[in-house]
């Protein structure tokens, strides 16, 4: 397996889900050299804040320029973690964020738990750092427009990619290489 090299240390942000063994964010990180990941949480896993110092957590432990790379929850994360922390982020990727606002499928927890957790307002300031959201036509989370908005208020360069779903293994997302290309435009800025 050919490795993927970067001046800056990438930072894997899962989802809710944590690490799935198909997802891209699993194995892009098994590519990357210089990479480290948001570990699980092992109790109050919907907790907002516990989630945002797991975050703090592992950038203390690194040194240099960092490059978030956050999926789906981890996306919401990322900007509850910039509207109150800082470090040296050189640029985040941030895939797939979910709207709060509309109705999820069953086997998700709901928006309304989500609120109880901390999640709700999600900050919808500009990022003190170049991002690019990614997002999709056809996500049972939220819509682009919904999405659309969120990269605007964020600062973000948004990307539609179109009908891939929640760009997850149940999308037909295992491997996405198209995240190393936004991962190598980041690591120029």
């Amino acid at each position: 397996m050919e490795k993927i090299f970067t001046q800056a240390t990438v930072l894997i942000i899962p989802g809710l889900r944590d690490h799935v063994a198909e997802h891209w964010q699993t194995l892009l990180e098994a590519r990357l050299e210089k990479v480290r990941s948001v570990p699980p949480l092992q109790i109050d896993k919907l907790n907002c804040a516990k989630r945002v110092e797991a975050i703090q957590a592992v950038l203390d432990q690194i040194t240099g320029p960092v490059i978030l790379v956050a999926h789906s929850a981890g996306v919401l994360m990322t900007v509850h973690w910039a509207a109150k922390h800082q470090h040296n982020i050189q640029g985040a990727l941030l895939v797939t964020p979910p709207d709060l606002n509309q109705s999820w499928p069953a086997n998700y927890p709901s928006p309304d738990t989500l609120r109880q957790e901390g999640w709700d307002p999600v900050p919808m300031q500009v990022l003190p750092f170049p991002s690019i959201v990614v997002g999709s036509s056809n996500d049972y989370l939220a819509s682009a427009d919904a999405v659309e908005d969120m990269a605007k208020a964020w600062g973000s360069e948004w990307v539609n990619l179109g009908e891939v779903g929640h760009l997850n293994p149940a999308a037909g997302y295992g491997p996405w290489p198209q995240a190393e290309a936004f991962i190598r435009q980041l690591d120029k800025i």
